[in-house]
């Protein structure tokens, strides 16, 4: 390969070297894994089923969760032939920055206590690839830790329903040092996510015999996670809901709070456009009016999303909305996308339909738990490969070469 980015660093294509190739080597543990469906089989034995649950489930039924994989099938490719493409690359420039890849990483709830430090080694894996990591508003970790170890992270935010805490908020998040801020705008109210009932997941967790339990009968997690957590950093809380400490993760009477959200309205994005300085994403986004609006409020792009099916089951996939929302708000927009994306066609597929930029949330989240930074290294390294492939068998030099015309609907 002949990429100019960091991720010429990474074990790309470290499966097919030649023998005694001098490429990064892929620590033992994770030689099995090829691809990112590998670290959510891992991830399954790993983790303590409650927080699997967490991280794996969706809403009610799960239909939207199934949806944003299927969405995908819809489309087929036809490759050119005899193209040269020895000088790929996969560097895309995202609001006015120039990115290793076309991808990134997607905010993730709870990422610490999946993996130690978990939102550390995401902003770190994300940093050594030149890759935007967003980190999530429901962290364990302070916003203003992980910025310094990634100055380029994003945050994202569950805005909360009134205007000084709004405010308050936006300050925080400047005065850390992040020059990007994600608005969610899909979680007007909290979804109804049996499964988590099912599998006696709560935020907080609730100390009792069955928690111990799985922690007794996941011992890697349970030391290498867990214990090493408290030791280390103590007890972790909910650090950046808004200006002061939320909860702690593990309490039997405590209830999280991010504060009444279902009377946000669009007043209160041009309220953060007024006061925040820097880039301004809004996620969440279906339809195509809302990403006018968005637009029209100051937002310097959006983030196609159906919250990785977390949220209303039975919503549109993403994908199928984008070439929708491409349309209404022009070429010339950023609209990225997330939510279901496993391999580098994948990827490639919204690319072609007019996406400029696709975040990846749930294996990022299990490549940290099964191998920590290396992990995600790895799961970085395994997407990035797989879409240098995938330009070579379609016939494009870079990412935004691919055109909607090498894609069919199939019927």
């Amino acid at each position: 390969m002949t990429q100019t980015s960091r991720l010429q660093d990474y074990p790309l294509a470290s499966h097919t070297l030649p023998k005694g190739s001098s490429a990064y080597r892929i620590p033992r543990r994770l030689r099995a894994i090829l691809s990112l469906d590998d670290f959510e089989v891992a991830a399954r034995r790993h983790l303590p089923k409650p927080l699997f649950a967490y991280v794996s489930g969706g809403a009610e039924q799960e239909k939207s969760l199934r949806g944003n994989r299927t969405g995908f099938d819809r489309y087929a490719w036809v490759p050119r032939a005899f193209t040269d493409t020895s000088a790929r690359s996969l560097e895309t420039t995202l609001l006015g920055q120039r990115y290793g890849a076309p991808f990134g990483i997607a905010p993730m709830g709870i990422s610490a206590l999946t993996a130690f430090e978990g939102d550390l080694i995401q902003a770190r894996a994300a940093r050594e690839a030149n890759i935007p990591a967003i980190m999530s508003g429901s962290s364990l970790l302070p916003m203003e830790e992980v910025v310094r170890e990634n100055p380029d992270a994003w945050f994202q935010a569950y805005v909360p329903g009134e205007d000084a805490k709004i405010l308050a908020l936006v300050e925080r998040v400047q005065r850390a040092g992040f020059k990007t801020l994600v608005v969610t705008a899909d979680v007007p109210v909290s979804a109804n996510r049996e499964n988590l009932i099912r599998a006696r997941f709560s935020t907080p967790l609730k100390p009792d015999l069955h928690l111990a339990w799985e922690g007794l009968t996941h011992p890697r997690w349970l030391l290498g996670t867990a214990l090493r957590t408290l030791l280390r950093r103590g007890m972790p809380h909910f650090e950046n809901s808004g200006v002061g400490r939320g909860a702690p993760i593990l309490s039997a009477n405590v209830m999280r709070d991010f504060g009444a959200r279902d009377h946000l309205s669009w007043r209160h994005l041009e309220l953060i456009r007024r006061h925040w300085p820097g880039t301004l994403v809004v996620k969440g986004i279906l339809a195509p009016e809302d990403a006018v609006r968005a637009r029209e409020s100051g937002a310097d792009g959006v983030i196609v999303s159906n919250h990785g099916g977390r949220q209303l089951d039975g919503s549109l996939a993403p994908l199928a909305s984008l070439p929708q929302v491409v349309k209404a708000v022009g070429p010339d927009y950023p609209v990225m996308i997330d939510s279901g994306f496993r391999r580098g066609h994948d990827v490639l597929m919204a690319l072609a339909l007019g996406a400029t930029f696709v975040f990846i949330g749930r294996p990022m989240n299990y490549a940290g738990a099964v191998g920590g930074q290396p992990g995600i290294k790895h799961a970085i390294g395994i997407l990035a490969t797989e879409l240098s492939r995938n330009m070579a068998l379609l016939g494009i030099q870079r990412p935004t070469d691919v055109r909607r015309d090498s894609l069919r609907v199939l019927r």
